[in-house]
């Protein structure tokens, strides 16, 4: 639905309707769907305009069912990733949700009184949210999930990507993803192509950069899709497209950012809490984490809520410090231009240790494994940038421009 008086008060309020929010509200419903639950989207849209990929053992039984009502892409028979130096193929089964899918599955799945898409959140308190317009939602606990603020209690450097979906005149004859293409020109950034073939004639083509502004040039990042494209065949015909600009955080203050960000007794979720992977932006894992955990805590008041999901924060922070400490290695040890060596070396390394660095399940022995033999970054420049600081991530904020 997209607009409604007809619920004034809810067991739960969840503010923000995109992946963390979504798959709240989802766990909420299979755990007991007697809940009176509000989801508060302001875009007309759940999920927004997004593509979420990961590998199938990143989740755990109670994850995976979770996930089961969407409409998943799922490649078994792995993926492949190039770089100047070599290439690889990898066996692990790789999947992928687009943002439509999961408005539909949400659509089907969640009660209609649920759904509010096109309200924005005008203010929160403990007790509710009121909206633009004034109307006002009463909830006995309230989750914000709608997004990381920039704050300068972080330091980092920046994802940028565009993302297209295109149709082929013929069949394009890819038969499992390109997770990373790195043989491509870097343009003083780590730069790598993603590709996922949706279809016999449907490929979903990314060009991504670890970079150390957040300026996004779209005119500059379509015309090398288009280059990429050429160059491997791909003729046909735009049917979608994404951008993005996220942060990429290498150190900071999570207790700082929970008190500068905290309102009392609200509960913070997804990217806003601070539940994500650091260095590659990875999400779906956490998000499928988080969502199973408040579905086990229903009862709970929002203080209650809001002090689970804070320690949930802190203990994510915690287990994901040494992605931090690679991706000030990344930005402050490596040339632009040079950054993609360490993820090179990177993939030579076994396919379970790779899976448990996106999800963030790295062992002590996989740590030490990524961080022995022969460095691909000067051992004296790693040490300089671990003793150094990134900037905050507040003074530049993701910028687009058309060229």
């Amino acid at each position: 639905m997209t607009r409604s008086d007809a619920q004034p008060r809810a067991d739960i309020a969840i503010l923000g309707g995109g992946l963390a929010g979504g798959l709240i509200a989802l766990a909420l419903r299979r755990a007991d769907p007697s809940l009176s639950v509000v989801l508060v989207e302001a875009g007309d849209m759940l999920g927004g305009n997004h593509r979420w990929s990961w590998f199938e053992s990143d989740l755990s039984p109670q994850g995976t069912a979770l996930l089961g009502p969407f409409r998943k892409i799922q490649w078994p028979a792995g993926y492949d990733v190039h770089f100047p130096e070599h290439s690889r193929r990898l066996d692990s089964t790789y999947c992928s949700l687009s943002s439509a899918d999961f408005d539909a599955a949400l659509r089907r799945e969640l009660a209609q009184s649920t759904i509010h898409t096109g309200r924005t959140v005008a203010a929160v308190d403990a007790r509710g949210a009121t909206l633009e317009g004034g109307d006002r939602i009463e909830a006995r606990c309230v989750i914000d999930a709608r997004g990381f603020i920039l704050s300068d209690a972080f330091q980092g450097g920046w994802q940028v990507f565009m993302g297209r979906h295109l149709r082929t005149e013929a069949p394009h004859g890819v038969d499992r993803p390109i997770v990373m293409d790195a043989k491509v020109r870097q343009h003083d950034a780590f730069r790598f192509v993603y590709t996922l073939p949706l279809a016999a004639d449907q490929l979903f083509v990314e060009d991504t950069y670890y970079q150390d502004t957040p300026v996004l040039d779209r005119a500059a990042l379509s015309r090398r899709i288009d280059r990429y494209c050429a160059r491997l065949g791909w003729e046909g015909e735009p049917i979608g497209f994404e951008t993005g600009v996220l942060p990429v955080v290498t150190g900071g203050d999570l207790a700082r950012y929970q008190r500068e960000m905290r309102v009392p007794g609200v509960a913070m979720a997804g990217a806003r809490g601070m539940i994500a992977h650091p260095l590659t932006s990875y999400t779906l894992p956490f998000a499928v984490e988080t969502a199973l955990l408040v579905a086990e805590n229903r009862d709970l008041t929002g203080e209650q809520m809001a002090a689970l999901l804070e320690a949930h924060a802190r203990r994510v922070w915690q287990r994901t410090g040494f992605y931090r400490m690679l991706g000030t290695m990344l930005f402050g040890a490596a040339k632009p231009d040079e950054r993609y060596r360490i993820f090179s070396r990177f993939y030579r390394l076994s396919p379970g240790l790779i899976e448990r660095f996106y999800a963030a399940r790295s062992t002590g022995a996989d740590k030490l494994r990524t961080l022995t033999g022969k460095p691909p970054v000067p051992i004296s420049r790693a040490l300089r940038a671990l003793a150094g600081h990134r900037p905050p991530l507040t003074s530049q904020e993701g910028s687009q421009t058309d060229g």
